[in-house]
């Protein structure tokens, strides 16, 4: 939900929704903020959760470090993260940045981690060094990470930091447009093996999830309950990438599935957590890097071709309506997108898609 503030949970119990602030331990234990129950109606309970985020980023502020001070490419990455520019990231983004700079900050240049580094020293050459090495981790990582980068220098260079950004003329790789699909027994062999086991359901869950809504795992991965009705038997999610709202129906058996989660999981706020991920408020999500090293591991249980991947899943679903005919805008309205050329790459030349136009233009010409 756009509106909600950090650290709310949603919490029902008995056919009603209560709200619970959640705040990070270290804040709770310096007595900044509580960790407690809000008030049941919902807009008094957000305004309680706004109240106390502003205490706690007033303590934040005042515990941090000095930054400015530090000239290094660490420095200049946490003055990026303590910015207003990443608080207006959505909570997904803002992890999905953490993870890259991490890597790319590890990242060896000239037998020395990049985060030592002084950043008004870098040269375009030094940059190009360090994506040639992150593309031997794949070229989708890196022009992820750079992308990452730049903008944590655009940062800097908008407030006075550094004079230039040598990350922004770069030479890259394109990637390659990835065409795999999962055949129906590829996903049926996957959530087998998912779910006959109780701490891999959650991640059969997500997978089923992201293949019959046609939505990106990230999503799913971080799915709350608050975005489905399950007496109404409806979906309704803000996608992180876009903004794009979406809602869509729950097919009966996907439908008996999440009763059941929610039977088991209902009382914290994630759909799909990590049960091996507990923490003190409930559950954490799978981050990036532990969904695709565990869905990896089940694939290969599963005997599932090493070329696929979970991220395929949404490819799949939506390359399977173009297949059955299903009208452009009616794609759209459950893909999210926003213009019909981004669904063109889902639509292939194959034997299903020839036969169905081959056999709609026959029965066409027998009605007239």
């Amino acid at each position: 939900m756009d509106n909600k503030p950090r650290y709310i949970q949603t919490v029902k119990r008995g056919g009603k929704t209560r709200y619970r602030y959640n705040p990070p331990q270290d804040a709770v234990e310096a007595g900044v903020v509580p960790r407690t129950m809000l008030a049941d109606r919902k807009e008094t309970a957000f305004n309680q959760a706004k109240r106390y985020n502003k205490t706690l980023d007033a303590w934040r502020d005042e515990q941090a470090p000095d930054y400015t001070q530090d000239k290094t490419v660490f420095g200049l990455v946490q003055l990026y993260l303590n910015s207003v520019d990443y608080q207006r990231l959505t909570a997904t983004t803002r992890k999905t940045y953490d993870y890259q700079l991490r890597q790319i900050l590890i990242t060896p240049l000239r037998n020395t981690p990049l985060r030592k580094h002084r950043y008004k020293s870098l040269t375009q050459p030094m940059c190009q060094e360090v994506y040639e090495f992150m593309c031997k981790r794949g070229i989708p990582f890196a022009n992820r990470a750079l992308a990452v980068i730049r903008k944590v220098f655009s940062y800097g260079t908008k407030f006075g930091h550094v004079e230039r950004n040598p990350w922004k003329d770069m030479e890259t790789y394109s990637e390659e447009t990835r065409k795999e699909v999962w055949t129906e027994d590829h996903v049926k062999d996957f959530l087998t093996a998912a779910y006959s086991d109780f701490h891999t359901r959650s991640l059969g869950l997500i997978v089923q999830m992201a293949y019959e809504w046609a939505q990106r795992v990230g999503d799913m991965r971080e799915l709350t309950w608050d975005c489905i009705d399950l007496d109404a038997g409806t979906l309704v999610l803000t996608q992180s990438k876009r903004r794009a709202q979406v809602k869509i129906p729950v097919s009966e058996d996907l439908l008996a599935i999440l009763k059941q989660q929610h039977k088991d999981f209902g009382w914290q706020q994630y759909v799909a957590p990590n049960v091996n991920a507990k923490t003190q408020g409930g559950f954490n999500t799978y981050s990036v890097y532990t969904l695709s090293h565990a869905a990896r591991r089940l694939m290969d249980r599963a005997g599932l071709p090493e070329k696929l991947r979970i991220s395929d899943l949404r490819r799949t679903a939506t390359t399977e309506m173009v297949e059955a005919g299903v009208g452009m805008a009616q794609i759209m309205s459950v893909t999210g997108h926003a213009n019909p050329q981004s669904v063109k790459p889902y639509m292939k030349n194959s034997l299903t898609s020839s036969t169905l136009a081959c056999t709609l233009r026959s029965t066409h010409r027998q009605v007239i």
